[in-house]
């Protein structure tokens, strides 16, 4: 049985073929959905509806969603719920992720966030305990952290970096042009400042961005160029899906060959790995390409 990825938004343009993916239900993805429930843990595979969730919980490997399911913003691609959190913290989340890590038996956690403008910090010690914890209950198990701006707060930042993620990971998104019509609450400067001050650190970095939204072949290689400029190591691109009617319209689809060819230019710009496809996301496969990076 196949499903074409994100159905239910009911779409009125159909999905090219290259989007048919095998359905979830195999065994490890079952064994993977009930650790998770059981633990009362949030992945972005299910709240951010990713398409590859059949293909990397069958695998073993997810994407854990700290400080709760709730963002405190609005971007017009995001599928995440958003609202105000209040504050609320769960101070036992760290060990939890700890064990699931420990318990999947995986050797790559990725570790990312919803926006937590309610939070001082904006939830850097929540990152940094969760490594903490990650790396005192599986110490061989790489960790990468998928974080928000932290609306510019250099503290926070220092914070995540100082508890020694091997690659650290924020995502652009999408180019200047179009960034601030989709991010609203975001900066694509304050972005790339980021990048630049946690690269300056010594740090492997790593960026995404998303097809589709409205920019052109030319905008997307000059962000390349923008992320090339501030040391960013990795990139990933694929296409964006619009996860419900009320979300942005997807403008064009890409075809397989055209992500090929930006991952040529990637490439060929000096990233040290491209991960570009259809269905690619920030954290699909990512044990992969990091170690693609090295090579």
């Amino acid at each position: 049985m196949t499903l074409n990825v994100h159905e239910s938004a009911r779409r009125p343009r159909r999905l090219p073929e290259w989007f048919k993916v095998p359905a979830p239900g195999g065994e490890g993805y079952r064994r993977l959905k009930a650790l998770v429930e059981g633990a009362a843990l949030h992945t972005v595979c299910e709240e951010a509806r990713c398409p590859n969730i059949g293909d990397c919980w069958e695998r073993g490997t997810a994407t854990f969603m700290i400080l709760g399911d709730t963002c405190t913003r609005a971007c017009r691609y995001c599928a995440v719920k958003t609202g105000d959190p209040g504050g609320s913290v769960d101070v036992l989340e760290p060990l939890r992720v700890a064990q699931a890590v420990r318990r999947m038996a995986i050797r790559y956690a990725v570790i990312t966030s919803v926006d937590r403008d309610d939070l001082p910090d904006g939830g850097a010690d929540a990152f940094a305990r969760t490594i903490e914890a990650v790396r005192r209950a599986a110490p061989d198990v790489g960790i990468e952290v998928l974080i928000p701006d932290f609306g510019g707060n250099r503290d926070s930042l220092r914070t995540v970096i100082e508890a020694a993620p091997d690659v650290l990971n924020h995502n652009i998104e999408t180019v200047p042009s179009v960034f601030r019509i989709v991010r609203p609450r975001g900066n694509y400067w304050l972005s790339l400042e980021l990048l630049e001050r946690a690269k300056r650190t010594g740090i492997r970095t790593k960026s995404g961005m998303m097809a589709g939204l409205g920019e052109t072949r030319a905008q997307l290689l000059s962000t390349m160029d923008d992320l090339i400029s501030v040391g960013c190591d990795i990139l990933t691109i694929g296409q964006y899906l619009r996860p419900t009617p009320s979300h942005a319209p997807v403008d064009r689809f890409y075809t397989p060959a055209e992500f090929a060819e930006l991952r040529d230019e990637g490439m060929a710009r000096g990233f040290s790995h491209v991960e570009a496809g259809p269905l690619v996301r920030s954290s699909y496969h990512a044990e992969e390409q990091a170690g693609r990076a090295q090579d």
